[in-house]
């Protein structure tokens, strides 16, 4: 610890609070810049989800508010503070983020994003108002964090990033195999017409919807499966809560969910056993139709259902259990033994990618607070990550 020595977040490099463009301003938006919020940010990736864009107009506008490839981006209020990103191109924040823009001098780019990932627990605890928790520009520039000289801050962020770099090429082998069954299904409907038939989506699985089972909850045991995690995963608000349920109301690895409400999405589920809450339904299979089919069947309907919530005059729109008959192509016998022989290997490669990125991250974040406060020297941390990748 001999070199290590103490700074603020704000002797690290500039930091800039994001704003957003005023309200009814149309032509603040094209395709100019990404405009991040924390709603693309997430706990456990740097990386961003798809952003809305501002115009060339809106980024006249905010300008100054523009932050360079390599910044940090931390998310400073309610229950997605501590939310940590790295951009890789010039972005916009709204004012719900404080960005740092490393110094080069002074810390390594790589390095400024695992730091603040490690303070992500102890910047939340910092954060006031008691129905918004924020933490403000000043708040977020005074904390205190720990550096080491340049070398051990690149040997330290070279450790952690061949983590993540394996992570992202799971990500990747996920994300194809998850298209290419797409295509494959999308081709089929298309070339194979008299190899399919319409009928009610509900006949093809169940539906089984969760319930309020945050009421209650004691704060340790499984994780509750809201529709935030399916999104983003565990965050600062998850709850965990040590209740029976019954089966039908437990997600595990390769069970697939589909939040009915809100955000309407449909995703396969990698992380451990947990508990499915309200709005969410376990979809289950029937009469021997595989997994991958009726996912593939409630992501055809998705833009279809989402249109229906939208016209919802609720809080919340949601779809109704009628929307569940309406009808999707569903394969016969032959044409569904020979979609089954190529996309089941696809599902299952996806959820191996997956689950194995999930371990990857724990084995990551369970060095990170060592590596970063100097209670692990990067040489041990070196052969333990060799181990995993």
């Amino acid at each position: 610890m001999a070199e290590w020595r103490e700074i603020s977040i704000g002797e690290m490099g500039r930091v800039v609070t994001g704003a957003t463009p005023r309200t009814g301003d149309d032509a603040a938006w094209g395709d100019s810049i990404d405009f991040v919020t924390p709603t693309e940010m997430s706990y456990s990736s740097r990386e961003l989800a798809p952003c809305r864009k501002l115009s060339e107009d809106g980024l006249e506008i905010l300008r100054r508010r523009m932050v360079p490839s390599g910044s940090v981006l931390f998310a400073c209020i309610g229950f997605s503070t501590g939310k940590v990103a790295q951009v890789s191109s010039p972005v916009v924040t709204n004012q719900q983020v404080n960005s740092l823009v490393p110094d080069p001098a002074i810390v390594d780019q790589r390095f400024a994003y695992y730091l603040l990932r490690a303070k992500s627990p102890a910047i939340r605890a910092i954060a006031n108002g008691s129905t918004t928790p924020i933490v403000n520009k000043s708040m977020f520039q005074a904390v205190s964090v720990l550096i080491p000289g340049m070398s051990e801050q690149r040997a330290v962020s070279d450790a952690l990033g061949a983590l993540d770099a394996k992570i992202a090429v799971n990500e990747r082998i996920a994300g194809t195999a998850d298209e290419l069954s797409r295509a494959l299904f999308g081709e089929a409907v298309l070339k194979l017409v008299d190899g399919f038939s319409d009928q009610p989506l509900s006949s093809v699985a169940e539906f089984i919807n969760g319930r309020a089972f945050t009421k209650g909850a004691t704060g340790t045991g499984r994780m509750v499966v809201r529709i935030a995690e399916i999104n983003s995963g565990p965050g600062a608000s998850t709850v965990y809560n040590e209740i029976d349920v019954p089966e039908r109301h437990l997600a595990r690895p390769g069970d697939l969910l589909f939040a009915w409400s809100g955000s309407l999405t449909a995703a396969r589920w990698f992380r451990p056993e947990a508990i499915i809450n309200q709005h969410i339904f376990k979809c289950i299979p029937r009469d021997g139709y595989p997994i991958w089919l009726a996912s593939q069947l409630v992501h055809r309907k998705l833009d279809e259902f989402r249109s229906i919530a939208a016209d919802k005059a609720t809080t919340m729109g949601h779809i109704q259990r009628r929307h569940l008959d309406e009808p999707v192509p569903v394969p016969g016998p032959k044409t569904l033994r020979a979609l089954d022989s190529v996309i089941s290997p696809l599902w299952e490669r996806a959820l191996v990618a997956e689950r194995e990125s999930l371990s990857l991250a724990t084995l990551r974040d369970t060095l990170l607070p060592q590596l970063m406060s100097g209670r692990l020297r990067v040489k041990d941390a070196e052969r333990i990550v060799e181990d995993h990748v």
